[in-house]
């Protein structure tokens, strides 16, 4: 018999991870909603509130009075339903925010009782945002040397690796920096958008740059034995996917030929 899914669980001392019920090959196992509170207080920071689904809203609203909404990038499955909670909203998209301001990269701010730090982190989208949470700690284990917590939203999966999405403003030069930025945070627990958590933010991080840096000599090489073969034939995203990504599911050609988008504008900008 299959084990029920465990939707609601605490996942550090400051953190409760909701699981939304949208799994996918793109969502992972469902979007990770976060309810963020500092023990004693009433009210609740809800983190990527998810989809439009009466089921998961009440849980949610079953862990307390929310009283502040963020959203770590625009994507649906992250906002749909930030509007419904009757509290205010804030992104580093203006178009998102109700009754509240954009976020700005380095602000700090405390609610619910917890301390919270604005991450910049373009690269999935351009207005991809991280949240360190500096005072959280693992329930096992106390975290190494006081890093806390970091939210990633879809910059760093629980498992796999993510795309960068072109036509959301993700560009690859972006998401380089705010990997290398991610890896100087150190040890800091990682909370991601989609999967499991991680134990060393710094550790995943260094290995998607690891990962991106070779992917990326892959389609350098791809393109150069495009140009060169005889007949010669064109440079094409088609092209490169299949020599670069011919082994991956149909289900997720779409996110290979998006990663591949994205990668062929960076080398084009590099050599310009």
């Amino acid at each position: 018999m299959q084990t029920p899914i465990e939707r609601t669980s605490s996942w550090t001392t400051l953190a409760t991870r909701v699981l939304a019920p949208n799994p996918g090959p793109m969502t992972l196992d469902g979007t990770n909603t976060y309810v963020l509170r500092a023990p004693g207080s009433e009210g609740v920071v809800v983190v990527d509130p998810g989809p439009s689904d009466p089921a998961h809203r009440e849980r949610i609203l079953a862990l307390g009075r929310v009283d502040l909404v963020l959203v770590t990038h625009h994507h649906r499955d992250h906002t749909e339903s930030a509007a419904s909670f009757d509290a205010p909203v804030r992104a580093a998209d203006p178009t998102l925010c109700v009754d509240a301001q954009p976020l700005r990269h380095d602000e700090e701010f405390e609610a619910a009782g917890v301390r919270i730090r604005v991450v910049a982190a373009p690269g999935h989208t351009a207005d991809s945002v991280c949240f360190l949470l500096p005072d959280d700690t693992s329930i096992d284990v106390p975290a190494a040397d006081g890093v806390g917590s970091m939210l990633t939203g879809d910059t760093i999966l629980g498992r796999g690796t993510t795309v960068l999405d072109g036509a959301g403003g993700g560009t690859l030069g972006d998401y380089l920096r705010t990997l290398r930025v991610l890896i100087a945070v150190g040890p800091a627990i990682l909370l991601p958008g989609h999967g499991d958590r991680g134990d060393d933010l710094s550790v995943v991080a260094r290995a998607y740059l690891t990962h991106r840096e070779k992917r990326l000599a892959e389609v350098e090489s791809a393109v150069a034995r495009l140009a060169g073969a005889e007949p010669r034939h064109p440079v094409t995203v088609d092209a490169v996917t299949d020599l670069v990504y011919g082994d991956v599911p149909a289900s997720v050609r779409g996110a290979a030929e998006a990663s591949v988008t994205v990668q062929l504008a960076y080398l084009e900008e590099r050599e310009a």
